[in-house]
């Protein structure tokens, strides 16, 4: 069996009888490929009256791709609950990063920022002394205000996940929170973080608070000591989640810092991913190192995929590699590579021990396997087009799309995260969905993420992202960037669909 819709074929054993072209030969392909553009054309010519009608309001788009895909069966509003300086602003940030990429429209709502906008100019810890009447009311209006948007986002803007980044240390708090989550059909999920270690507290404070534009024009020991003040507010009302008050409700409770965990009532599949990211982060100080391998013959002669050997410039690299990392002088680094020969060539000059992910291997162009984009085009041209309207969605017959290798790529991030310092030695397309999870970038610019041949990316947790340090390691090497051209019709010229093709032999 096969789809014309380009998903995986669940047969491919070569059946040839009686004349019969078998499912791997290039008559069979050339004649399923007929059928599939045959079938997307028709899909093209209708899209008119199709939009013409939703435009109308008659119907509503049944092409997969028209509609966001729903990968929750209830949107999930994550509450955040802690003292200040326990890192719940790094734990919103970091999820929203996480679901957003394995394709969970998510959002995320902080309450301190709707305070900021509404106050404009911060005076003193005193604002949040709990009897302080003024500073009580605009704190509830400013939760509400933020609570109206995530209402907006989730019933009418799509979303799927709303982080919900406030305090929230008292139970009358996160009833009202509970409350407006059932009467909008939401799910509750909470995330505590408790901290008690005074380093873990201060080092949180100078590395996130002292940037805070409430302290923008005081220096570091009076914005230091406000907040020491302000974290006092908040202390004499906290009432944490308490195993037998909040039994039913569903929360994870993360204590210093990760060093013990209590999950309570986890209902569904989005938060059991929760539970497992949360359970795999840490603040450990470590950098993750990113590079292709060597250029390889293939590269070369402009063809894609394949499992093609390092040309004589790709050798070269992988010496340079290895003179790089002994410069480093990196605690404890360990090494990943695919189990494709380019990777696995590269990091044998490294003189180190290495581990081989089958997970890393470069995207499979499926019959497209050793082409160049120009025989593509000859051959193809209707499928090279549908890959320049939507290269993250498109799925190379009998291949994988961007959204399928992220997929694939889940277990590697997941790792990345529970590790320290890591050499990652992979492939283009393999390294640009790792850069847009760290680096947070949309599903609309992965597939475009410079990944240059012969340049390690050094990228550094820092509070709120990343820092990205590219280092070029003075070895030529091919182009094999491709820029989305600016015509992607199907019925272009080739000379427009070549466009943005890197020069090759």
């Amino acid at each position: 069996m096969c789809s014309l819709f380009g998903w995986r074929w669940m047969c491919t054993r070569p059946c040839a009888r009686n004349g019969t072209p078998s499912a791997r030969s290039p008559h069979f392909i050339h004649r399923f490929l007929q059928i599939r553009c045959r079938h997307h054309a028709a899909l093209h010519t209708d899209s008119k009256r199709l939009c013409t009608e939703t435009m109308r309001g008659s119907c509503r788009p049944n092409n997969p791709r028209d509609r966001p895909v729903c990968m929750t069966n209830c949107q999930t509003l994550i509450v955040t609950v802690g003292l200040p300086a326990r890192g719940k602003t790094y734990i919103s940030k970091k999820l929203t990063r996480y679901l957003n990429w394995i394709g969970v429209p998510t959002k995320e709502f902080n309450v301190g920022d709707y305070r900021r906008e509404c106050l404009k100019i911060y005076k003193s810890f005193e604002f949040f002394r709990p009897d302080n009447e003024e500073g009580v009311k605009i704190r509830r209006q400013c939760a509400m205000s933020a609570l109206n948007d995530v209402r907006q986002y989730l019933s009418v803007e799509g979303g799927q996940v709303a982080v919900f980044d406030a305090t929230n240390t008292t139970r009358e708090r996160r009833v009202t929170i509970m409350k407006f989550a059932e009467q909008n059909g939401f799910k509750v999920f909470f995330v505590e973080s408790v901290c008690e270690d005074p380093e873990v507290i201060a080092q949180n404070i100078v590395q996130v608070k002292l940037g805070n534009p409430d302290y923008i024009n005081c220096s570091s020991d009076e914005a230091i000591e406000d907040f020491m003040k302000r974290i006092k507010c908040y202390e004499t009302s906290y009432q944490p989640l308490d195993e037998d008050l909040d039994s039913d409700v569903s929360y994870i409770k993360i204590m210093d810092v990760g060093r013990r965990y209590l999950v309570n009532h986890v209902v569904d599949h989005v938060q059991s991913r929760i539970v497992y990211y949360l359970m795999n982060i840490h603040i450990t100080p470590r950098s993750i190192y990113l590079c292709r391998h060597g250029e390889s013959d293939l590269n070369i002669k402009g063809r894609i995929g394949g499992d093609s050997g390092l040309s004589a410039r790709g050798k070269e690299f992988a010496k340079r590699l290895r003179n790089f990392l002994e410069e480093q002088n990196i605690k404890d680094l360990k090494v990943w590579t695919s189990q494709m020969k380019r990777t696995i060539q590269t990091a044998e000059c490294l003189g180190v021990p290495y581990e081989q992910w089958k997970s890393l291997n470069e995207i499979d162009a499926g019959v497209c396997e050793e082409m160049m984009y120009e025989e593509i085009q000859e051959h193809f041209p209707l499928e090279f087009a549908m890959r320049d309207q939507d290269k993250y969605r498109y799925r190379y017959p009998k291949g994988e799309s961007y959204e399928d290798l992220v997929q694939r790529l889940e277990p590697v991030i997941m790792e990345l995260e529970r590790q320290e310092n890591v050499l990652v030695v992979c492939h283009q397309a393999v390294m640009r969905c790792l850069l847009a999870y760290f680096l947070d970038k949309t599903s609309h610019e992965l597939p475009y993420l410079k990944c240059p041949l012969h340049t390690v990316l050094k990228l550094t947790p820092v509070a709120y992202g990343c820092k990205v340090e590219s280092v070029y390691l003075g070895v030529d090497s091919v182009n094999t960037h491709r820029d989305r051209p600016e015509n992607v019709n199907v019925q272009r010229s080739t000379e427009d669909a070549l466009q943005t093709v890197p020069a090759h032999l």
